[in-house]
């Protein structure tokens, strides 16, 4: 039976937010130069869009922004965006620093939840709609006579939204001419099925929804960023918004690595959902983001965590060794790693260190390996990890040890 094609309806794209939102991760200030060896990388595994900065915030940043825009958009390549406030003068500044891309988006945003209007705006949610309406409008002519611009918004704290006013938004800015509408949960506040269900909802409330791209942007503050943005596209939305690492605000954004792998190990449950990522830069660029920012990725973190290939127990090394798949539902390889890993401690087993041992050129013979094993477990109790300079070290004293 033959997998069948997947359509373009099921492709979801993947909207990097390393360099914006990753960096606003407390002290995670990436330079110029440091920016740019990422937006490379970013280009490797063939995302979507970039969003590299927020032009109006720094010189700085408008530099950089600039400067990927030019470097790293080409035709066939990711699009560049730069965040902008619903305010003229920063739409102006990120269409000054992205115009120069091949495909330059200017995103702007406002917040759309009563605690944000109030708090921040003091106004009512009429000036809010008329502002977002305008704004989009503002940045949509602004992008006229480019041939391949366009304009995103996003309805910030969308996830605590009265959802009756956000149908209202997401029709009136893309009846303005945003082809592109982001569903934020900003502090990680939604449960997965009440922000599917807010996607779902404006599927089917919003007029001409079929105009945009609906996009999510979920955060971690309860550990759900990949869950909620896996929600969103199976209940419509075709752009997940992720940083590298799950780098950003407080606890961080949705993992890209988490949402990607996680489509395309299990197409049966998201029917053909699939994106267009090399996923085989996805542990090199981890490693270069965490360098640079300085941010270590925690050992368990799924999928490009120190630990998400390696094997500890005997009963899993004993399963793994005879079929990988008992222990492991993704191939390291799919992520750029060249395999698995067997580390040597306390609860490994005799299969394990026999394949370890045969690997560096040690093969024991039965009466030796029974000696070996014995004291390879009285050794491992008194330390975490053997090394291969350690099992060596243990056999030749074997080897030396008086013959009873």
């Amino acid at each position: 039976m033959t997998t069948p094609t997947p359509t373009e309806a099921q492709r979801v794209q993947i909207f990097d937010t390393t360099l914006r939102d990753g960096e606003q991760s407390a002290g995670a200030a990436l330079t110029h130069d440091e920016k740019m060896q990422i937006a490379h990388k970013l280009a490797d595994l063939n995302v979507d869009v970039i969003e590299a900065g927020f032009p109006f915030s720094s010189p700085g940043d408008f530099k950089s922004v600039q400067e990927i825009a030019r470097v790293i958009s080409t035709p066939t390549g990711p699009r560049v965006a730069g965040l902008a406030r619903t305010m003229t003068g920063d739409i102006d500044a990120t269409w000054d620093a992205v115009k120069v891309a091949s495909r330059p988006r200017i995103h702007t945003f406002v917040a759309t939840s009563d605690i944000h209007i109030n708090a921040k705006f003091g106004k009512p949610r009429q000036d809010i709609l008329d502002m977002a309406r305008a704004m989009v409008a503002y940045a949509v002519d602004k992008t006229k006579g480019h041939v391949d611009a366009d304009v995103e918004f996003s309805a910030e704290d969308a996830g605590r939204t009265d959802p009756e006013f956000l149908y209202q938004v997401v029709e009136a800015v893309i009846d303005a001419g945003a082809k592109v509408v982001n569903i934020p949960d900003t502090v990680g506040y939604t449960i997965p099925n009440e922000f599917g269900g807010l996607i779902a909802g404006i599927m089917k409330h919003v007029p001409n929804v079929e105009k945009a791209i609906i996009s999510t942007h979920c955060h971690n503050d309860l550990g759900l960023a990949t869950a909620n943005s896996l929600a969103g596209v199976q209940n419509g939305a075709r752009q997940i918004e992720c940083t590298i690492n799950g780098i950003g605000e407080r606890a961080g954004n949705a993992a890209m690595e988490e949402v990607v792998m996680a489509m395309k190990v299990r197409p049966d449950y998201f029917g053909g959902l699939h994106t267009t990522i090399n996923t085989q830069h996805f542990y090199e660029t981890s490693v270069m983001v965490s360098e640079l920012t300085s941010m270590t990725v925690q050992h368990n973190k799924a999928v490009v965590g120190s630990n998400a290939f390696a094997h500890e127990s005997g009963i899993h090394q004993a399963g793994h060794l005879k079929d990988s798949r008992t222990y492991e539902i993704m191939v390291p390889e799919w992520i750029g790693l060249t395999g698995s890993k067997l580390p040597l401690g306390p609860r490994s087993g005799r299969a394990a260190v026999k394949q370890r041992l045969k690997q560096i050129g040690i093969e024991p013979e039965n009466a030796e390996m029974v000696a070996f094993f014995e004291a390879f477990k009285q050794l491992a109790d008194t330390q975490k990890r053997v090394e291969d300079d350690d099992l060596k070290a243990l056999f030749d004293k074997i080897q030396s040890a008086p013959v009873s």
